[in-house]
């Protein structure tokens, strides 16, 4: 029969390992849960420079086209809301959106104004425009990448348990389309 001294051991051994995995799950956790917020700050930097471009894209498109007054407005108002929306990712993302699809329309206006399509104020603006979104798409994805893997390690079992324990909430991903993309030209010879 074992001794009693020996028994007590073996359950220290025990509960040190288990404290050991805990604190390292834990540890992991916190580690993921602050690169998803370092990442959400890089996406959001980039959210702000597209928001700075608006005023002067809708100014240039203002320019020739004056009477899409309605559209205009709509991107203004939606560029405030966004900035303003300090909610939950999910929220933002709903949002930024609304915001893509109005900027979408803004630009789709240029089409049918020639001047303004061939305007250098109104091409420069357009290609920081697409520089910016390319940004965001960056930061989205790498946003989106800690998020996937903070959800994998708080869902997994045995690491769950863990989470459950110390509360680590869910995270949202970021699913937000550019609000341009620019379409090679192709020609056919």
């Amino acid at each position: 029969m074992p001794s009693s001294t020996g028994v007590f051991l073996f359950l220290v051994a025990v509960v040190v390992i288990v404290a050991i995995y805990i604190a390292s799950i834990y540890n992991a956790l916190v580690r993921l849960r602050n690169h998803i917020s370092d990442a959400w700050s890089n996406v959001d930097t980039e959210l702000i420079r597209r928001y700075e471009l608006i005023p002067n894209l809708v100014a240039a498109v203002k320019g020739y086209a004056a009477h899409e007054r309605e559209t205009l407005e709509r991107v203004i108002e939606l560029r405030n809301t966004c900035i303003a929306d300090t909610g939950s990712v999910r929220h933002q993302e709903g949002t930024e959106k609304q915001l893509v699809f109005a900027m979408q329309k803004l630009l789709a206006l240029a089409e049918s104004y020639p001047d303004l399509k061939a305007d250098q104020s109104f091409l420069g603006l357009q290609k920081e425009l697409v520089n910016t979104e390319d940004r965001i798409q960056a930061a989205r994805r790498f946003y989106n990448g800690n998020v996937r893997d903070y959800r994998n390690l708080r869902e997994a079992f045995p690491s769950n348990i863990v989470a459950d324990m110390f509360d680590f909430e869910d995270r949202s991903f970021f699913d937000v389309e550019p609000a341009v993309r620019i379409v090679p030209a192709v020609e056919l010879s």
